[in-house]
């Protein structure tokens, strides 16, 4: 059964980890009221291995979340419930229902009835219009964009590449840190992973950690504590355990990111929107390996001797 809190963090049970990583920063002035409602992440169930063995392991809670907005049903979510009144406001961000967090009064989640209650203060406007043409996304569980959304990125205007850069050994940072990140995937698996970095001169400095049962619920919790702290995407580099498709650059765009990696791969569709927009995008990143698909003016190399091949000997 799904209990509310009105305080504290989401704990993996029987484990002293505690998530999301957040650096603790003051809200906007105007900055919605948000309850604090938390469900356990993981369930412990038995499984029966290869073997004949049965073995005790946890996986995600995933569980609905209905948003009403002004009383009005908007979405259902399937979520892992981290931080949800984070991931219904960055939602409306990133559906370009709102243009600021000031325009929401309070975000209201209950998980006994599995819904976020969205209280305005003077309403959507056209809401009807807007949410009238739905796109169906490659987000896990079929996610939806609302409008015309590729539109509106041509009225985006990334941050010029010698004011967003990275270093090689940067990059490699940042892959070292989110190496040794706990997590649930780590314990449990089937969930994504969402990071927000601070671009500096030395190291990049991770400010936000989440996970959820999709990739585009974690970039959409980010987006509304993005919001809600009043940050801004100029300085920042984006990570995702998830593949880069349209949606993630779209997303990642609206932020203002102009750095986005990932430990999967990209999409040509990804891949021709971040050309478009000046955008770095680096996937198969893991350890010390990467590709770098666009924005190379980004980019500072600091390449690495190519190991030479192993030749097989013959009999």
């Amino acid at each position: 059964m799904m209990h509310s809190t009105t305080s504290g963090h989401a704990s993996i049970p029987g484990d002293a980890l505690t998530l999301p990583t957040a650096a603790v920063l003051p809200r906007v002035h105007g900055a919605p009221s948000l309850t604090h409602a938390h469900a356990e992440l993981l369930r412990e169930i038995t499984v029966l291995d290869e073997c004949g063995v049965r073995r005790t392991l946890h996986i995600p809670a995933e569980r609905p979340l209905t948003v009403f907005v002004d009383k009005r049903e908007l979405v259902t979510l399937m979520t892992l419930g981290a931080m949800p009144e984070h991931l219904v406001l960055g939602y409306l961000l990133n559906q370009r229902l709102i243009d600021r967090v000031d325009q929401i009064e309070s975000i209201t989640v209950d998980w006994d009835v599995s819904a976020a209650a969205v209280k305005t203060h003077s309403g959507l406007r056209d809401l009807e219009a807007r949410t009238a043409r739905r796109v169906v996304t490659t987000g896990c569980g079929q996610g939806t964009v609302f409008g015309d959304q590729l539109a509106d990125l041509q009225d985006i205007r990334l941050p010029d590449a010698a004011r967003a850069r990275i270093r090689q050994s940067g990059l490699l940072g940042m892959l070292e840190t989110m190496r040794h990140q706990n997590s649930i995937h780590r314990k449990a698996g089937s969930v994504h992973g969402c990071a927000l970095f601070q671009l500096a001169a030395a190291q990049p400095k991770m400010m936000m950690f989440v996970e959820d049962v999709g990739r585009h619920n974690a970039i959409d919790t980010l987006a509304g504590w993005m919001g809600l702290h009043g940050i801004e995407g100029i300085d920042k580099a984006f990570y995702t355990t998830g593949r880069l498709t349209s949606e993630m650059v779209m997303k990642a765009a609206h932020l203002g990111v102009p750095i986005v990696v990932s430990r999967n791969g990209v999409t040509a569709m990804g891949h021709d929107m971040a050309t478009r927009l000046g955008m770095a995008l680096f996937g198969r990143a893991l350890n010390r390996h990467f590709l770098c698909y666009t924005g190379f003016e980004r980019f500072d190399a600091e390449p690495e001797p190519r190991r030479p091949g192993v030749r097989a000997a013959s009999g």
